[in-house]
């Protein structure tokens, strides 16, 4: 969901669910909304123009300019590519300083780095899983006790939908108080604000975790600001009352928002996407990102995209989503100038070793609907079925979503096709797109 802060211009705002010494961890290799300002260019690699020779015109695909479907300029969060300014980079080394904070009537639940143990190594390997190894997340922990702030938790307002304005600046204001004569601030390019998880309410009963990105009004330290900076409360369980497994993905969601992603679920749920994207479903068994997704943020590149924007008959051979390599793994057909489908294969592999129907995913991207409100709608290929999973936490109906062989998605006003013609022995699946 999203809030409108009262100032003229807006900070982008999402919010979820919820030893090592002094040194760095760098061996250790949400429900979301959005207020603020726009904010270095996130998914540099999705941004660069398509050379003839990645997507040559004589196998039925154009130029990838058309299928480059731009955000809409009065959206906070918007799907379009690419990312605009302001994001933390999404490729290359990424370092993620993390703070863990407890306060005078919550104290820390524990030790500090046992909050951070819930979410490292896990969270790094998951990011290098999904990005192919494009994206390096290397966090940090400089400091390795609890950081105490001055004021009790509630003192500082911060409830499910909290805004920016006053608590939340407050206490980013009184953690670099706390935090400043030890730790470098401009020497990292992200935060993780890992609160102790007896501070506020139960994440079975609210949410709270939430990102600020973009945010150029937030307070400096070292020189610069904390625009984009995550915060995680409580625990995120798998539906078994358990977390150490899957917990750790509400900071993978979180840290989505601060590369550009907008949430997925609308006010009803994850009825529109279910869990093909973390973006959606964080809560429960793992899962991957979107194709659409991963070129956005620079971890597909132009030879791996097929836009589709001549009318006609045109055939592609596609590979599953989760193999790394080269291989055509995003078909993109534009519909309009803010919008537009994405065709991609996903199967039981990598993140997404929750998959219980695997085939070709069929979904419309549109980058002029705001985070929560539903900017992709995957197509269900079996419509009232129930679904396949009976994993916790999962949106059942859409679990079987993708078509198989001998199936079609129609878009009659559209007037575009796709049908799935075989699956290879490979794994990759042959798919027919037709536009008339």
């Amino acid at each position: 969901m999203q809030q409108p802060t009262s100032r003229r211009r807006r900070i982008r705002r999402t919010a979820a669910i919820g030893t090592v010494t002094a040194l760095s961890v760098a061996a250790l290799a949400t429900a979301s909304s959005t207020q603020g300002p726009v904010p270095a260019t996130a998914g540099p690699s999705a941004a660069e123009p398509a050379s003839d020779a990645l997507t040559p015109r004589s196998s039925g695909t154009a130029d990838l300019a058309a299928c480059r479907i731009g955000p809409a300029p009065d959206v906070q969060m918007s799907e379009g590519v690419p990312t605009p300014a302001g994001y933390a980079r999404s490729t290359g080394v990424v370092r993620a300083l993390n703070l863990m904070i407890d306060f005078p009537d919550a104290v820390g639940d524990g030790p500090a780095m046992r909050r951070f143990a819930e979410f490292f190594p896990q969270t790094s390997d998951w990011f290098r899983t999904s990005s192919y190894g494009r994206l390096r997340y290397v966090p940090y922990a400089p400091l390795t006790g609890w950081l105490r702030m001055p004021l009790p938790f509630e003192a500082y307002g911060i409830d499910r939908g909290a805004p920016y304005e006053p608590g939340y600046r407050k206490l980013v204001e009184d953690i670099v108080e706390a935090a400043d004569e030890r730790v470098d601030f401009s020497a990292y390019d992200l935060v993780n604000v890992l609160v102790t998880p007896n501070a506020g309410p139960s994440a079975l009963d609210t949410v709270l975790s939430v990102t600020f990105s973009g945010n150029t009004e937030a307070p400096r330290a070292d020189g610069v600001a904390l625009s984009n900076t995550s915060f995680v409360y409580s625990r995120q369980d798998d539906g078994s009352g358990s977390f150490e497994e899957t917990g750790f993905r509400v900071l993978p969601h979180e840290n989505g928002h601060v590369f550009g992603l907008p949430d997925l679920y609308t006010p009803e749920g994850g009825a529109a996407v279910g869990h093909w994207d973390i973006m959606s479903e964080d809560w429960g068994a793992n899962n991957d990102l979107l194709g659409w997704h991963k070129w956005k943020l620079g971890w597909l590149d132009a030879g791996q995209v097929r836009c589709v924007e001549a009318r006609g008959t045109h055939e592609f051979a596609l590979t599953p989503l989760a193999r790394s390599g080269r291989g055509a793994k995003l078909l993109v057909v534009p519909t309009g100038r803010r919008s537009g489908y994405a065709v991609e294969v996903r199967v039981r592999e990598g993140n997404d070793e929750a998959v219980c129907e695997p085939g070709v995913l069929v979904y419309r991207v549109r980058t002029d609907v705001d985070t929560g409100q539903g900017p992709v709608t995957v197509a269900d290929s079996e419509g009232g079925s129930g679904g396949c999973t009976r994993r916790p936490n999962v949106h059942a109906e859409l679990s079987d979503a993708p078509y198989g062989p001998g199936e079609t998605f129609q878009d009659r006003t559209g007037r575009i096709a796709v049908t799935v013609v075989a699956k290879e022995r490979d794994g990759s699946y042959r798919v027919r797109v037709t536009r008339r």
